[in-house]
């Protein structure tokens, strides 16, 4: 697959998507992205589609000459899907399944987003392998098991080359840090409407934080992979804890006000995933966690 392959990007609006579309552009891949509505700020160079997912002729729109497509869409979240898990099910998995079926007759390639925050679960204590049991812990997690169960079949069945890009919790510009979506995001948030900064707990609940240059890089990597494996986790294969994100940003010259609260039973304490078999198979490495937190506050310019 060479660089000026077609690659769509559906989705492409969102966090992951609009960066994914910049950093391919800048290398030279004709990318188009398909979403609702096209951006405020459009990427020079990347084609802007706009359509429904969910209406059946957009499949047709999606694939025509496209030598990959990258599915970075979800109508769920991690906090409204045990909700409205039913949109997940009978939207999301349904119409990516057709996704699937039409690019099986193209022959088309399929990077699929996935979740290593949500599909492993929350029982473990040393970092999660790509083949250890899946336990989903909200319905967008299992959403995500649905569509990779059937990535596999098709891949076994029909001979396609369907991947699982498991990605842990990116971060950095482009994401919304008003909405507080992710615990850096949240410090942020706090540090520039001068707020308190609620934790649930002690603050000692580790996740494997991974800049978003770094998962732009992973996948653009995974375009060019031809071998057997089929998952992969997006991943540092490095933990951080909360206390350890507010002691950075202080060292960083942005003191934090925090209000410990009661701990949910809802949030794993422990979630790293390994990064060995991407780094094994294309060599790829990832910066720090010091590193990327400080290149995400100079971008927003809050450093004192």
């Amino acid at each position: 697959m060479n660089k000026n392959c077609n690659v769509m990007i559906l989705g492409g609006g969102g966090f992951i998507g609009s960066n994914l579309s910049a950093y391919l552009s800048r290398k030279s891949y004709n990318v188009s992205v398909f979403d609702m509505r096209a951006p405020e700020n459009p990427v020079p160079g990347v084609r802007y589609m706009e359509g429904n997912f969910f209406d059946e002729r957009s499949l047709d729109v999606l694939t025509e000459g496209q030598d990959i497509v990258i599915h970075a869409l979800s109508t769920v979240t991690p906090g409204n899907s045990n909700r409205v898990y039913m949109r997940g099910y009978g939207g999301d998995f349904l119409q990516t399944i057709h996704l699937l079926d039409r690019l099986s007759q193209t022959r088309g390639k399929l990077l699929y987003l996935s979740s290593a925050g949500t599909v492993y679960g929350r029982y473990n204590d040393h970092p999660f392998r790509e083949e250890d049991p899946l336990r989903p812990i909200n319905h967008y997690g299992s959403v995500k098991v649905c569509v990779e169960t059937a990535m596999r079949a098709f891949n076994e069945q029909q001979d396609t080359h369907f991947l699982s890009c498991r990605i842990t919790n990116p971060y950095g510009p482009g994401q919304d840090y008003m909405k507080g979506v992710g615990f850096i995001d949240a410090v942020v948030k706090s540090v520039m409407n001068d707020q308190t900064l609620e934790v649930w707990g002690d603050g000692s609940v580790v996740r494997d934080y991974i800049y978003i240059d770094d998962v732009c890089h992973m996948l653009e990597l995974l375009l060019h992979y031809e071998g057997k494996l089929q998952t992969f986790n997006i991943s540092t294969g490095v933990g951080t804890s909360q206390n350890e994100i507010i002691a950075l940003f202080e060292k960083l010259g942005l003191p934090v006000r925090v209000n410990y609260l009661s701990a949910r039973t809802v949030d794993a304490k422990y979630n790293i995933a390994s990064n060995d078999k991407i780094v094994a198979a294309l060599g790829c490495t990832c910066c720090s966690i010091e590193e990327g937190v400080t290149r995400y506050l100079d971008y927003l310019g809050i450093r004192r």
